[in-house]
């Protein structure tokens, strides 16, 4: 089923996970077995202290490669009972593998998610009409709205602009996770689509905002959620100088959080400040000293403290 795109200067801003989500990490017990009491204590500090909207469980920041199946849907509904009563729980679901991504999305569904994340298939680089027919069979297998998640640095292959204007035809693909780092590309997909585009790199989500973005889906925001928030509701309500203010303060955490990979130093971070983080899986490995250390320096140079 298709709908029409009304001219752009016509739409009302449409945010169906809300304005602010956070790609949160997956905690494990010392021994690396999953945390579930900890994602569930995690997730209802990212909800309620941080302002979160929505929360993006089993993404690459959560460690999805390294997570079984069972395990992503006990993650799930552990989150889901936590804080699924007050925010959006977005499950990522995005393989390689159209098969295994609808296996995924339809266990997600009756686990009790609010929405799935479906990445660009990685490695095996497919063309764009590959993209098209996997994005459209996976939000054909449920009733679940589907953000779409372009981040071709990972995937190998971007989501070409014309792909997603056929992609928001669909009337359950209703957004896209924007890690291309393009802002020409993203305007033309605000202009000629009505996906809801969120920015998947903390540092551009002003930027984002400007050119008809709706919101972010961060890595550091486990630290900074309530200030993007303010940024992000700031320049919703035309304060433009407030919220280049917060941008300024909070850029040395937005792209800090990415000197190593990003959820080594979010876990590194979190376990600092007595939060549920535990190890990272292998092949990762965990934050060392002088890594932990200049993450505290980015922290403070955000007026930030991370307990020493």
């Amino acid at each position: 089923m298709t709908h029409d795109h009304p001219a752009a200067a016509d739409r009302a801003v449409s945010r169906p996970f809300g304005r602010l989500l956070t790609a949160m990490v997956t905690p494990f017990t010392p021994d690396g077995s999953l945390d579930l009491d900890g994602a569930a204590r995690l997730a209802t500090y990212l909800v309620d202290e941080q302002a979160n909207d929505a929360l993006v469980i089993s993404g690459t920041t959560g460690e999805s490669p390294t997570t079984t199946d069972a395990e992503k849907e006990q993650l799930l509904r552990a989150v889901v009972e936590a804080v699924g009563d007050r925010a959006k729980v977005v499950a990522g679901v995005g393989t390689n593998d159209t098969r295994h991504t609808i296996e995924l999305a339809v266990s997600a569904e009756k686990a009790g998610a609010h929405g799935l994340l479906v990445v660009t298939p990685y490695y095996s680089k497919p063309p764009q009409s590959g993209l098209l027919r996997h994005f459209t069979s996976v939000a054909d297998a449920t009733g679940l709205p589907v953000m779409l998640y372009d981040i071709p640095h990972r995937s190998g292959v971007p989501i070409a602009t014309e792909t997603l204007v056929r992609l928001a035809e669909h009337d359950r693909i209703v957004g896209v996770k924007d890690a291309k780092g393009d802002l020409t590309a993203t305007s033309w997909v605000t202009s000629r689509t009505d996906l809801a585009v969120y920015s998947g790199e903390d540092s551009l989500t002003l930027a984002s905002l400007a050119v008809g973005g709706v919101g972010l889906v961060g890595t550091s925001t486990h630290f900074t959620g309530a200030l993007a928030k303010q940024m992000i509701e700031a320049y919703d309500r035309g304060d433009n100088a407030t919220a280049l203010l917060l941008h300024r303060r909070l850029l040395p955490l937005f792209t800090g959080i990415f000197r190593t990979q990003g959820t080594i130093l979010v876990k590194a971070g979190l376990a600092a400040s007595g939060r549920p983080a535990g190890p990272v899986r292998p092949p990762l490995v965990d934050a060392t000293e002088a890594e932990l250390a200049q993450l505290r320096v980015d922290c403070a140079d955000a007026g930030l403290e991370l307990p020493a």
